[in-house]
């Protein structure tokens, strides 16, 4: 049986979406961590601005001769600058009226890790957040509370399509230098063949990871660089699958941070397949990528049923490994219950 989340709740979430995206859209000059400076210099004053960019970056760009209107535009940054932190539109607000309403929040070290990802653009560029904190945005945006043995996890998963169409040419992350402006620890974590780069980075004595991958596209599966992150992925089979056209979401501490994740129902199918990857030592987790999949698919059959049967037939039609691995993870599902629509 699932838990659904209140109405009041849901409410609040649809509305909390809608004014994230306004934020998001109306990033302005106040958003910028930074502060204006003077240099005199042949008798002339000129303004510059330092602020941090993608990766924690400090860089000085000189905006010209002191004028009238550049003075201007430092008495407009500190009144939007304020007007920000003081959440003009409420968000985080919101975000406390639905953690009182039990909606799926990060933890803190999760939450800080995410949101500095996002700030570096991570995904402006196309990534998509995926795994278990995907799947608790998820829940949140279908307006039920996941079993919480299925919640907790500190591996933060994100994938990438090796190339993609930017919508704002010239953007880049850097993922390496985001993690390390955190000063939390993090490291690379080297392969078991030193040739090739990193695609985990650990931090020392936590469980705290983030793992980045790529669909597999031939029989390699050795790590590929991926230009706009600054970093290696690790690439995976049906992982296509899973992060084609993903949608906007946000994940909660205090504050909402904007993401990409998987749809809901192609996460549940994904899932399925998943959980047929996974070796003979993996136990525990092939039974959580199971009953994440159980749960999302149990939703879609009670409430949209045609839309699960119309997503099934299309997964299983693409034959061989797709359609073994697929029915293999569903008669494995139906343990934790029937699913009358497939």
């Amino acid at each position: 049986m699932l838990d659904e989340l209140s109405i009041e709740t849901r409410t609040l979430f649809a509305e909390l979406m809608e004014r994230l995206a306004v934020r998001e859209a109306q990033r302005n000059i106040g958003n910028l961590e930074g502060s204006f400076s003077t240099k005199s210099i042949n008798g002339r004053d000129y303004l510059y601005f330092q602020h941090y960019v993608a990766g924690g970056t400090k860089r000085s760009i000189c905006l010209g001769q002191k004028t009238a209107a550049l003075e201007e535009l430092v008495r407009q940054h500190k009144i939007e600058h304020t007007e920000n932190q003081q959440d003009p539109i409420g968000i985080r607000e919101l975000c406390a009226q639905l953690k009182a309403g039990r909606i799926a929040t990060a933890s803190h070290p999760v939450a800080r890790v995410i949101r500095e990802l996002a700030d570096s653009a991570v995904f402006r560029v196309g990534g998509v957040l995926i795994g278990t904190h995907a799947f608790g945005c998820i829940g949140n945006l279908l307006g039920v509370r996941w079993d919480e043995t299925t919640l907790g996890t500190l591996d933060i998963d994100v994938a990438a399509e090796r190339n993609v169409s930017i919508a704002v040419p010239g953007i880049r992350a850097d993922i390496p230098k985001a993690l390390e402006s955190l000063s939390m620890g993090f490291f690379p974590v080297p392969r078991l063949n030193p040739a090739h780069p990193s695609t985990t980075f650990a931090v020392r004595k936590s469980p705290l990871r983030v793992d980045l991958l790529t669909p597999k596209i031939s029989q390699s599966e050795d790590p590929v660089f991926i230009p706009r992150l600054n970093a290696a992925a690790q690439p995976l089979s049906h992982l296509d699958y899973l992060i084609t056209d993903p949608i906007p979401c946000c994940v909660i501490n205090g504050d909402a941070i904007a993401v990409m994740v998987p749809q809901p129902l192609v996460f549940g199918l994904h899932k399925l397949i998943v959980s047929q990857l996974r070796d003979v030592t993996s136990g525990a987790k092939t039974h959580k990528d199971l009953y994440q999949a159980y749960q999302i698919l149990s939703y879609f059959d009670r409430e949209r049923p045609f839309e699960l049967q119309q997503s099934w037939k299309e997964l299983i039609s693409k034959g061989g490994a797709w359609k073994k691995r697929a029915e293999a993870g569903l008669a494995a599902v139906k343990k934790f219950g029937e699913l009358t629509a497939i």
